[in-house]
């Protein structure tokens, strides 16, 4: 530290010092506590403050090795040991494959619900009545999980839209379990993120103990330091006796990684003094020529035929629809592959531009996708590449 400020502003200083205060022994090598550095979980705390309007605990977060640790250590968490009771999580179609991966792992009942793609991938309650209704007689379903905005989808779900499927949640004496990492990317011009807790408490007391678990991570957004491994979770309305047995549950794995925890720190409080104003220009920078590429990948994918894209409201994905020939279908079918695979396959043989089928996230019957990161930069020219 001696060195430092020759190399270093004066805010990454003194944020260094403020988070190995916080640390015993005072270094980056040394075991946290399990549910995080304290300072750290403050920062959070203070960020989801700001951000909804409404107060946050520090004692209501945990940090974890990504929001995917933090997603399984929830799933964990509502686990039953009783075979005859086997828990079911409703899971959004498309869906992230940590959903399913995990259901598998853990033996619960994976309880598919379909996303409305002629409403911009909103979710349709009788849909979820659906979905709820005919998984009773297999499971006990336990909690609802939502990705917010969507991957693959690309949806950012408006605040009506979230009121109803916490209102859903609450009839059903479901757990919420808000993903929502691509909060900062969002892309309409009209658009703003709204999470789950800001609409929760907007509803008064006809939800107040409605339980809520709401995940962040350092992998997306304007970071994108996916191999730190650093993310959080926030309970809403958990009774104190689950969280103690939530931080059992976590303390078997020690603690999360200490540099991620700081990545975590650097995320949700921007610095304020000698650095402020190149932390601003960058994080616009990079959120702006993200937006570019959204926007531009959503009108160059609906001009080809046979291709229709819904708006890319939010996250780092487009998933447009795509018309398969039946030949071309009846080929796949023959092959003993999806419909889809066949046709990323072709086109990355002839093109060398590199998708993923959407039958990878699951879709619905009869319809195919794939999926397209926003993430490649444009070339000289202003194309994106391929």
């Amino acid at each position: 530290m001696k060195t430092a400020p020759a190399s270093f502003t004066q805010d990454a200083i003194s944020r260094t010092k403020e988070i190995l205060g916080a640390v015993n022994g005072g270094s980056m090598g040394a075991y946290t506590d399990s549910i995080g550095i304290s300072v750290v979980r403050d920062h959070i705390a203070e960020y989801i403050s700001k951000r909804d309007g409404y107060p946050a605990s520090p004692e209501d977060v945990f940090i974890g090795t990504g929001a995917s640790g933090c997603i399984k250590s929830i799933m964990k968490l509502v686990l039953t040991m009783d075979p005859a009771n086997k828990p079911g999580f409703m899971i959004p179609v498309p869906q992230y494959p940590l959903y399913s991966a995990c259901c598998s792992e853990y033996n619960a009942q994976l309880i598919s619900y379909y996303m409305d793609e002629a409403n911009n991938w909103t979710l349709d309650i009788a849909e979820l009545e659906r979905a709820y209704e005919a998984s009773k007689s297999i499971c006990t379903p336990k909690a609802i999980c939502i990705i917010n905005p969507g991957n693959p989808t690309g949806q950012n779900l408006p605040e009506e839209n979230i009121a109803e499927i916490i209102k859903f949640a609450t009839r059903k004496n479901l757990l919420i379990m808000a993903d929502e990492v691509y909060q900062e990317n969002i892309w309409g011009d009209s658009d703003k993120f709204t999470s789950f807790k800001q609409v929760l408490r907007s509803l008064g007391p006809d939800h107040e103990s409605q339980p809520l678990a709401s995940f962040h991570s350092i992998s997306k957004g304007f970071m994108g330091e996916c191999g730190l491994r650093g993310g959080y979770c926030e309970l809403t309305n958990f009774l104190p006796e689950v969280k103690g047995m939530l931080v059992k549950l976590i303390s078997a794995s020690l603690c999360s990684s200490t540099i991620g925890q700081a990545a975590i720190s650097c995320m949700v409080k921007p610095p304020t003094g000698d650095a402020a104003e190149l932390y601003k220009t960058e994080t616009h920078a990079i959120l702006e020529s993200l937006k570019e590429r959204a926007l531009m990948a959503h009108s160059k994918l609906n001009e080809i035929p046979g291709i229709q894209c819904n708006d890319l409201q939010g996250a780092m994905y487009a998933f447009p629809n795509i018309d398969i020939p039946k030949k071309a279908v009846d080929v796949a079918e023959g092959r003993g592959i999806e419909p889809d695979f066949l046709y990323c396959s072709e086109l990355l043989e002839s093109t060398g531009i590199c998708v993923v089928p959407g039958s990878g996230f699951w879709q619905s019957p009869g319809t195919y996708h794939f999926r397209m990161t926003i993430l490649p930069p444009k070339d000289p020219a202003g194309h994106l590449p391929g």
